[in-house]
Order: C-alpha cells, then sequence, then structure tokens
C-alpha cells in the first residue's frame, strides 16, 4: 500500500465466490502483472471457509508468480476479523455498522480499535469507516437516489476524527460510491474526495467500495487524487451470470461442467483487466 501511494495505483479489491471468480482474478493479475485483491465477506466464508481460500490464494500465487492478498470484505464482527487474522489475511475490513445499522460511532470505533490493536501481532491492515455504506452487491433495476445517499457521505473533518481514534490503516470513503450495480452509472464527487485526501494522515490509505457500474475514468482520476483501493463485485457476477447463461443456451447438451466454465472465465477475467487499466496497477507487481 506504500507503493501504491508512492506510485500512484490502487489495488482492485476483487470479490470472490468461487474457485472459477479466484482464477479469472489471477489470470488477469498475472495478464497485466498487477499486484492484486482477492476478498471474501461472510457469505463467502460460511460457504468457502476461511482456511481454504488461504491455501487456494497460496497455490494461485504459487502457479503463476503473481503478486496477490486476501482482504475480508465487510467483516461484521470482532471475533470474525480476529479469526481471518489468524487465517494469515493481510487485509481486514471490520465493519460493525454492516451488521448493526444502529451502531453508534463510539460503537464502531471500539470494536475497531480492538480490531486494530489484534491486526499489530501480524502486521495485517485494518479498514473500516464510521457509519453504514449503502447499497447491496446485486443487480439493482432502481434508479441512484443521490440526495439521499449525500446523506452518508464522508467528510473531511469526520474522517480525520475517525482515523485518528481508531488507528486503521484504510479509510473507506463514501463519495458516491454505492454498492451493486445500478442502470444509471455512478458519479463520484471527486472535489470532496481530494478534500478528505488533503484532511487525513499521508500514511493512510484511502478504499472506495462499490465501484461495480462506475464509468472507468473516475477511477483514473480518483488514482491521481490518492486512493489506493477499490473494490469490485458486481460487475464480476454480471459477466459470470450472464455469460454462463449463454454458454448453457448454446450448448444445450454438456453437462461436463468444467468444459463450460473457461469461456465464463474468460468474461469474468476481461472484467478485471479493465479495471486494473484503470487503476494504474498493470505492471506494478513485484511477486
Amino acid at each position: 500500500m506504500a507503493r501504491a501511494r508512492a506510485e500512484h495505483f490502487a489495488l482492485g479489491a476483487f470479490n470472490l465466490d468461487n474457485q472459477e471468480t479466484l482464477r479469472a482474478v489471477a489470470q488477469a493479475a498475472a495478464k497485466k502483472n498487477a499486484p492484486v485483491l482477492v476478498e471474501i465477506s461472510q457469505g463467502e466464508v460460511d460457504f468457502l471457509g476461511l482456511d481454504n481460500v488461504r491455501d487456494m490464494v497460496d497455490n494461485y500465487k504459487a502457479l503463476l508468480g503473481i503478486e496477490m492478498y486476501i482482504n475480508l470484505d465487510h467483516s461484521p464482527s470482532v471475533s470474525a476479523a480476529k479469526a481471518a487474522i489468524d487465517a494469515g489475511y493481510e487485509f481486514i475490513h471490520i465493519d460493525i455498522s454492516q451488521a448493526q445499522h444502529g451502531a453508534t460511532e463510539e460503537d464502531i470505533i471500539a470494536a475497531t480499535h480492538e480490531v486494530v490493536d489484534y491486526a499489530k501481532m501480524t502486521g495485517a491492515l485494518v479498514e473500516s469507516e464510521p457509519h453504514y455504506f449503502g447499497g447491496s452487491s446485486n443487480i439493482h433495476t432502481e434508479g441512484i437516489d443521490y440526495a439521499e445517499i449525500k446523506k452518508t457521505f464522508s467528510t473531511p473533518e469526520g474522517s480525520a476524527e475517525f482515523i485518528h481514534a481508531t488507528g486503521i490503516d484504510t479509510y473507506a470513503a463514501a463519495v458516491g460510491n454505492l454498492h451493486g450495480k445500478y442502470p444509471v452509472p455512478k458519479k463520484l464527487d471527486l472535489e470532496l474526495l481530494q478534500r478528505i485526501r488533503k484532511a487525513i494522515d499521508p500514511d493512510c490509505n484511502i478504499s472506495l467500495h462499490g465501484g461495480s457500474g462506475t464509468p472507468l475514468h473516475y477511477f483514473v482520476d480518483a488514482v491521481r487524487i490518492g486512493v489506493t483501493k477499490i473494490n469490485i463485485n458486481s460487475d464480476m457476477r454480471y459477466a459470470y451470470r450472464t455469460t454462463l447463461e449463454k454458454v448453457l443456451k448454446d450448448d444445450p447438451t454438456e453437462y461436463a461442467v468444467i468444459k463450460l466454465m473457461p469461456t465464463v472465465i474468460a468474461a469474468v477475467q476481461e472484467v478485471v483487466e479493465d479495471k486494473l487499466s484503470a487503476f494504474n496497477s498493470a505492471g506494478k507487481a513485484r511477486p
């Protein structure tokens, strides 16, 4: 992350649903020679297992010679975050407000600070935010109500205070980014992002959640401002499902699932490659 700040690129943080999406991210990282994060949230933890994901990532790192790390995304509790630290995850996002929408800022600060202290055992980097972040990692049919969303935008002063109170390494900023994929493109308040970057500790990273459905030029500008981590999920899921549906329709007599996957993996890999180019991380890997 220090390299990302110094060399002006962002790590793409790509959510995994299964081994096929992991392979797509790993192959994109190899092709672009880019460092990447793969991440899982609680649903994937329950389905795939913390240790199993650690092993799969390590296997692909060795196989392809890539620079790849794991982030626990939206960890709902201190105990869940500690379990990922124990499993050797390099990045931890503790998000108390995701599980408890009514959590006070004092509750969030206390839980986050506990995870920050625990992470010192391994050197894992901790990410958090002071309030609930809207949307969901799905394909939405409704438009975006920016008047409502702006109520949860980060402020420069609030961001600096939260970072100071918790000691986090990465701050999840809200500047128009929103979880999920919508029928209209998202718009980021780059001027606000610039003011947040100037207000906070220069050694603290800024991440953008909800990157799917955002025109790529916003990412180019955000990276120039100083964003060093950008999360992508729904764009990958959309490519996976729509491509799989087409493959099944085009070849209705094929039941060997492994023979259906190359086209699906390629579609997801293309999404990842496009993002890596916009994040300016191509060519920045150090395996």
